[in-house]
């Protein structure tokens, strides 16, 4: 597994990659982010990843690479990109998280929420396939590990206002400004 911390707008951005097993055939394997979010706790973001997809690694022992290829250089380029306007560049980038088979779809349900767009967890839930598991979509949400990457922060409470954000609601405003 490696890591990094970028300097962003909204402040330290850490992302986790690592390698896990392709969950079709279960043999191959697939390097994808597993976590992300802004924080320069890196450990803090490990703790966020199944414990399926986590290392034999522990805390303070995550490779941080002097120079950055494969996902890891990607997911940094995306980062970078979507703070110079390329709003879909975080989208492009392979994402692992393991959950049940709800919040596993959902999390891809997420992925395809395009900038500039905002869902209720009512519209979320209905285009996750189960319009009245409310909050089964919200829980989808507070459990993603892969923030910008999976897109929580376009979801809104029924209302239209925020609701809850991992990293802080100035951020959740902050990333919904960026992307108007």
């Amino acid at each position: 597994m490696h890591a990094t911390t970028l300097t962003t707008p909204d402040g330290a951005f850490s992302i986790l990659v690592g390698t896990v097993p392709d969950g079709a055939s279960g043999t191959a394997a697939q390097e994808a982010v597993l976590a992300a979010g802004w924080t320069a706790d890196v450990d803090a973001l490990l703790a966020l990843v199944h414990p399926t997809l986590r290392p034999a690694t522990g805390p303070g022992q995550l490779a941080r690479p002097s120079t950055s290829d494969g996902v890891l250089a990607e997911a940094t380029d995306a980062v970078r990109a979507y703070y110079d306007g390329d709003h879909g560049a975080p989208g492009r980038v392979p994402v692992r998280q393991a959950s049940g088979p709800f919040r596993t779809h959902a999390w891809d349900v997420l992925r395809e929420v395009k900038a500039g767009e905002r869902l209720t967890y009512t519209e979320y839930a209905a285009r996750a396939g189960r319009p009245a598991a409310v909050r089964a979509a919200a829980g989808a949400c507070a459990m993603n590990a892969a923030a910008l990457f999976v897109p929580c922060h376009r979801i809104l409470r029924t209302d239209g206002t925020l609701g809850g954000f991992r990293y802080g609601l100035p951020v959740k405003e902050s990333l919904l400004a960026r992307e108007r």
